[in-house]
């Protein structure tokens, strides 16, 4: 199941997505201090090619507050938008039965993009 929903999520926009992370993240990692940022980018941006399948969780932070501290930088310079994005085609894809996969992916893509310092994926 998790095969057939990868490759619809993948010619349904899911390719475009990663795409779009996998450029902000080289984008970002063309600056010293973008590299934290960018690194992230890479990160979601995996997901977002293959979600189904796969989970992210909370890891316990080696870094101390500084997870913190880029989550709230990451938050305010863009993370907000990103979030409310997937929020969004999250809730339009609930509406339908077919749908309700796809939008728990987004919602799953939601969470990790609105914070994704100390979590990993698995």
């Amino acid at each position: 199941m998790n095969l057939i929903g990868n490759i619809i999520w993948l010619v349904f926009g899911g390719f475009i997505v990663f795409l779009e992370y996998m450029i902000s993240g080289l984008i970002l990692c063309a600056t010293i201090i973008g590299i934290p940022f960018g690194l992230q980018c890479f990160k979601i941006g995996i997901l977002a090619l293959f979600p189904f399948g796969q989970q992210v969780r909370e890891v316990p932070a080696s870094t101390g507050c500084l997870s913190t501290l880029f989550n709230i930088a990451w938050i305010f310079l863009g993370g907000i938008w990103i979030a409310l994005t997937h929020l969004f085609f999250g809730i339009i894809l609930a509406i339908t039965i077919i749908g309700l996969p796809f939008a728990k992916q987004h919602f799953k893509l939601m969470s990790l993009s609105f914070t994704p310092f100390g979590k990993e994926v698995y």
